[in-house]
This record gives structure tokens, sequence and C-alpha cells, in this order.
């Protein structure tokens, strides 16, 4: 396969015939796509607008210390207490 040649990769018989099932399936998806794109189509790379996903920003009272370690399993002085995972230095 020219492809895994170009790319340095040593294919087998096997995953050869399988990727160039794939690689046909990706083209006709390609083409089927420009058939549809006409020059009264914008390009997009977001379909959907980005301030649908913004809210407005409303100042609210934070959490209280107490309140923000309320649930945690294992708290101290005020703090979230967790396993050491780094070792000492």
């Amino acid at each position: 396969m020219h492809l895994g040649d170009l790319a340095r990769i040593a294919l087998t018989d096997e995953e050869i015939t399988r990727l160039q099932g794939d690689l046909n399936v990706i083209a006709e998806s390609i083409n089927k796509v420009q058939e549809i794109a006409t020059d009264d189509v914008p390009p997009t790379a977001n379909p959907i607008p980005l301030e649908a996903y913004l809210r407005p920003d409303v100042p609210q009272t934070p959490l209280t210390q107490e309140e923000a370690t309320a649930g945690a399993p294992v708290s101290e002085a005020g703090m979230f207490v967790a396993p050491r995972i780094l070792g000492e230095e």
C-alpha cells in the first residue's frame, strides 16, 4: 500500500486489505460532503453558534470554607485531605 510506504508503516496483507476498505468508506464520505457543499452553504467549524453556550455572568455569593469542605470524606483545618501521590524529594 503506497500510503503505508509513505508513512513508513509495515503492514501485513490482511491489514492492507482492511485499511483499503476503511479508506474507501472515508473517500466516499468526503465525496458525499463535496456534492452537498455548494457555494451557497458557508463553511463552518461549529454548526451551533457559540453564543448558545454562554450564560449571563451574574455574581453570586461564593461558598464558605466550611460549606466547600462539608462533603469531603476527610478534611482538616478547612482543607481537603488526600493521599500523598508523590514521593518525598
